[in-house]
């Protein structure tokens, strides 16, 4: 399990913009804001729980972001029907085709899936399985 997630941004608003609206279909919300002394970004999480948390945030180093390939963040979701709503909320906000949602029985018994990148080319994963916690 991990504690949070660190997704960098070159165009902020642009990427906040869609994670709004992909992580909410999962149920995630916006944090308040507040002044890490870090450089801007946004944060999400479940309602009610601290821990994970996902975050857009432009780079601490000061470097423009960029996607790391090989690298992907993997959503949980209730369902299949919510593992389809999210990819298709992040195709219609800017995001792009990896993998239409689907069964994908190889990975594990049940394991339904989609995959896209954000409008930065980063990669993502929305999942549901039936062992899966969400």
């Amino acid at each position: 399990m991990f504690s949070h997630v660190m997704i960098g941004a070159r165009d902020l608003a642009k990427m906040v913009a869609f994670y709004d609206a992909v992580l909410g279909t999962l149920g995630l919300v916006r944090m308040p804001s507040e002044n890490d002394t870090g450089p801007p970004g946004e944060g999400w999480q479940q309602p009610g729980r601290p821990w994970p948390l996902v975050f857009v945030q432009e780079p601490f180093n000061g470097l423009p972001a960029t996607w790391g390939n090989g690298m992907q963040v993997s959503f949980a979701a209730d369902s299949p029907q919510t593992v389809r709503a999210a990819w298709e909320q992040a195709l219609a906000m800017g995001g792009c085709d990896e993998g239409a949602p689907g069964l994908r029985a190889h990975y594990s018994p049940g394991y339904f899936g989609a995959y896209c990148r954000d409008p930065e080319g980063n990669k993502l994963c929305f999942v549901h399985a039936p062992d899966l916690r969400v």
